[in-house]
């Protein structure tokens, strides 16, 4: 049987060994994409893909997105730009290929109510209910009120309390 730190030492070694032969790899990494030939279709390819969602990444857009299928979605919107399409018809294509979620901001229609006042109704139902239980709450719990009894007792000990730096301040000076 192996000892443990041997295990732990045989691991790390192999670690850093696979490190150092895999570094010459990561220099070799794939490069950015070279432009488009024409910087205008590159720059409307751009504004176009910035208001798209990025399907694979999700919270990064078309334009930022380094996912394999957001690169042959920046080609196609090329291709289009090329074909002398509008900027309307290719968003119009992407919608119609992936459906709303491709745009950053999807139109408001039926099957996107939700995604509109969700969290508004959200709020104001946590908000609701809040409200009820605090209301419950406050007509739960009584006044607190002290007997006779409970009040002496307060005040006794209310009264020792005092007396207490008193005592201790006489016993440090003597």
């Amino acid at each position: 049987m192996i000892p443990r730190n041997l295990r732990l030492t045989a691991l790390l070694r192999a670690g850093c060994l696979a490190a150092a032969l895999l570094a010459p790899l990561a220099g070799q990494a794939k490069e950015a994409a070279p432009l488009a030939d024409d910087p205008v279709v590159e720059q409307r390819m751009i504004a176009i893909s910035e208001d798209l969602r990025c399907l694979v990444c999700q919270n990064e857009s078309l334009a930022g997105s380094h996912a394999e299928l957001a690169e042959a979605l920046r080609d196609e919107i090329r291709v289009q730009i090329r074909a002398g399409k509008s900027d309307k018809e290719i968003s119009d294509y992407l919608v119609e290929r992936y459906g709303d979620f491709v745009l950053y901001r999807p139109p408001l229609k039926a099957a996107t109510l939700l995604l509109w006042f969700g969290p508004v109704a959200l709020a104001l139902v946590g908000l609701g209910a809040l409200v009820r239980i605090l209301r419950r709450r406050s007509r739960e719990v009584p006044a607190a009120t002290l007997s006779a009894a409970e009040a002496d007792q307060a005040d006794a000990l209310l009264a020792s309390l005092e007396r207490q730096p008193q005592d201790s301040s006489d016993k440090r000076s003597s």
